[in-house]
């Protein structure tokens, strides 16, 4: 594709040849004068040969340190991350795994079961069960091995990757008086938005009553859990390795780092960003930055605390106080 039309297609402004053809993204390991290479970080500059690569993305502050260089193609983009999302689509190889549904409701790739309705442009992967009384709308893809139980909602586009199960039974349990665990069936199901795109090996369970709800725009990283009951707002980002404990709600525009535990019934407001690792054990209820695991605090917060924390052995010994 010539930088003329890439352009357009990403969003940047072409500086250099517009004539020049374009057949993929390069890496920095294996430059190509057919390739463009996306540069987000100013200090890789430092480590290549910028004039290996067919063209450049980059962001006005990297080409304002690269203008004298007349001999490069640039594609300059004020949203550069954006642009090479844009990018990335464009040279994506076509799918040869997945498949359009076949007709039988049961082989070897696909088991449809009973009152399934499935609309337009729908793909899979081998081996995908979606159960009775499950709706999927237009522009839907499932990965190999994903499972959709009984009543479940999907919306369009959406996209579900490998191994992953939509509607598992939720973790709903009694003790009883002779000390024997009771189970809570689940009566509820799952409901997710348009254009969410979840990972491989999620588990999503299904609402006690309720549904449990991922909203539109919702994206999820592998390995996380889901538990009944929960909401999920819109356009909010999870990590791998979450762990979201039953009835919480979570506002708009989260971004939920790796491995944080959130326990049941938490609510976020909007635009809450949770950094890795961290447990919440209260309702964050103001947007910002929180971090930590003794208890969660705001971020500024939580950086003069563990400043403490790392000189609390030189206080002891300096000031002789007795251990408890």
């Amino acid at each position: 594709m010539k930088l003329s039309q890439l352009k357009n297609k990403i969003d940047a402004k072409l500086i250099g040849n517009s004539e020049k053809k374009i057949i993929g993204i390069s890496s920095f390991n294996e430059p190509s004068s057919e390739k463009i290479l996306y540069i987000s970080n100013i200090n890789i500059l430092s480590k290549i040969d910028i004039h290996l690569y067919g063209a450049l993305l980059v962001s006005n502050e990297i080409h304002n340190r690269l203008k004298n260089e007349k001999s490069i193609n640039f594609l300059v983009s004020e949203n550069h991350r954006l642009s090479f999302a844009k990018l990335s689509k464009i040279f994506k190889k076509s799918l040869t795994i997945p498949k359009k549904i076949v007709a039988d409701s049961c082989s070897l790739s696909l088991y449809l079961g009973n009152n399934v309705r499935i609309g337009e442009n729908f793909f899979h992967g081998s081996n995908v069960v979606i159960e009775d009384n499950s709706q999927i709308g237009d522009n839907v893809c499932l990965g190999h091995n994903v499972v959709i139980q009984s009543g479940t909602i999907i919306s369009n586009n959406v996209i579900i990757e490998s191994g992953t199960v939509i509607g598992s039974e939720g973790f709903g349990n009694v003790l009883s008086s002779d000390k024997e665990w009771e189970h809570i069936d689940h009566l509820g199901a799952v409901f997710i938005g348009k254009n969410v795109r979840i990972g491989s090996n999620c588990c999503i369970d299904r609402g006690t009553i309720d549904n449990t709800i991922i909203s539109s725009g919702v994206i999820i990283d592998n390995l996380v859990h889901i538990a009944h009951n929960v909401f999920i707002g819109e356009n909010t980002a999870i990590a791998a390795k979450v762990g979201i404990a039953g009835s919480c709600v979570i506002g708009k525009r989260n971004m939920i780092g790796g491995m944080v535990g959130i326990v049941d019934h938490i609510k976020t407001t909007n635009d809450v960003v949770i950094s890795a690792t961290s447990s919440v054990t209260k309702d964050l209820m103001e947007p910002g930055t929180y971090t930590g695991i003794m208890p969660i605090s705001r971020h500024s917060s939580w950086k003069r605390i563990a400043f403490w924390i790392t000189k609390l052995d030189k206080i002891v010994k300096k000031f002789n106080i007795k251990k408890i």
